[in-house]
């Protein structure tokens, strides 16, 4: 479980998003839909907050708070749904989610209907349920500031703020995990060397190189999720 937290804290810390992306699957397979799933909410808003905790500045206020605003709205829908499906079935739904929300983001999938107003409001909203329900709230944050033309630059510090704001809202909807003190060592340690590792690879990696690598373990991650919800159907 380290490892895996270790490896999620790495990638978000060097690409800006995707520890849930990449971590949520494995956690999910390792702890079950709801602990994992919750373990994902707290690791990741950590791991944002240490990296706003440098960038905070660049936060663009006006532009998150309708993302912010519709994500609190939809988190207590994604909590209920996932906390009365069967577990093989919830394995499913988050294996669909996360895969389908990677081949978008590979895709650079263009709307009309995710820029502007409304479409932070419907990117907000898609993000909250997906983040409550199955740990992964970040495509369609990605998918919204793709549309919205944002660079690189522009979006990672939007993206640790929002990450902060829509795993607490997550958690307060559910709770915390309910770990030994030994696992929360383990993700705790995780979590504070991936942010070193990535900060160091941030460097020396270019940056569609690391976005590939992001998006190449949370499609594996999804998928074996997946499968393992089938086979247990």
């Amino acid at each position: 479980m380290g490892g895996v937290v270790l490896l999620g804290a790495s990638v978000q810390r060097l690409a800006g998003i995707g520890f849930a992306l990449v971590a949520a699957p494995a956690l999910v397979l390792l702890l079950g839909p709801g602990e994992g799933v919750l373990l994902s909410n707290c690791a990741a808003g950590a791991i944002s907050a240490v990296g706003l905790a440098g960038s905070w500045r660049q936060v663009r206020l006006t532009a998150m708070l309708p993302l912010v605003v519709a994500a609190a709205c939809t988190v207590p829908a994604g909590a209920w749904v996932a906390a009365r499906l069967p577990a093989p079935v919830l394995l499913v739904g988050i294996g669909v989610l996360v895969s389908a929300a990677v081949l978008l983001v590979m895709c650079g999938t263009r709307a009309p209907a995710l820029r502007g107003a409304k479409g932070a409001l419907a990117a907000g909203a898609a993000s909250g349920f997906m983040n409550s329900s199955a740990g992964v709230g970040g495509p369609a944050v990605s998918l919204y500031a793709m549309n919205a033309g944002w660079t690189v630059r522009e979006f990672v510090p939007n993206a640790q703020f929002y990450g902060v704001l829509v795993n607490a809202f997550s958690l307060a909807a559910k709770g915390m995990p309910q770990l030994t003190a030994p696992a929360w060592l383990l993700a705790a340690v995780g979590i504070a060397a991936g942010a070193v590792i990535g900060r160091a690879l941030a460097e020396r990696v270019p940056e569609g190189r690391a976005r590939l690598i992001v998006l190449a373990l949370a499609l594996a991650g999804g998928l074996t999720t997946l499968g393992k919800g089938l086979w247990g159907l």
